[in-house]
């Protein structure tokens, strides 16, 4: 099998704006997106996908409740104390961070399954603009089918089963590109 290196995203021909197609080699999957669709200037909070062509650079899973993916990119067991800022006016700003953290921030470990595996996106990383997005992930659904999902803040989110499916298939160089 040739590991595949290039994921497409791009926008379902229904009405719904979350609604998205991901197509990986052979495989077509249907994936949610941001609420508010795609967009070509992201923003912090608008609830957008950002449209480009990005990284995927590694991430995390939860150990408790799965074995280690298989995946050619660096992946790591969530803790119940990491988190990433998303506050534009820190230094940590679209970084990992450990919490406690005093600054605006999202917390990695949660109760629902979404972050049970979770790929960082290279979004706005180098340089890091302030307000231009903050933690774009690849991450599960909140349902079991990413037809009977919400969209996501801006990630990019599939099925467990189908996520199961396309990990052991990326290449480590990997991009998203997102149209």
């Amino acid at each position: 099998m040739t590991p595949i290196r290039r994921i497409t995203i791009s926008k379902a021909v229904s009405g719904d704006r979350s609604s998205a197609r991901l197509m990986a080699g052979p495989l077509v999957i249907p994936c949610r997106i941001g609420r508010s669709g795609i967009v070509h200037a992201k923003l912090e909070g608008d609830c957008a996908t950002p449209a480009g062509s990005w990284r995927i650079g590694g991430g995390f899973f939860r150990a408790d409740r799965m074995r280690r993916p298989r995946v050619a990119m660096g992946i790591r067991p969530l803790r119940r104390d990491d988190g990433w800022c998303d506050d534009a006016d820190n230094f940590q700003y679209n970084r990992w961070v450990r919490l406690p953290f005093a600054a605006s921030h999202e917390t990695m470990w949660m109760k629902e399954p979404s972050y049970d595996i979770v790929l960082v996106l290279d979004h706005n990383q180098t340089p890091r603009v302030r307000g231009r997005g903050s933690a774009i992930f690849f991450h599960l659904t909140r349902a079991d089918s990413a037809r009977n999902s919400s969209g996501t803040a801006g990630c990019i989110a599939i099925s467990r089963a189908d996520m199961r499916r396309l990990l052991p298939r990326l290449a480590h160089d990997c991009r998203m590109v997102i149209r």
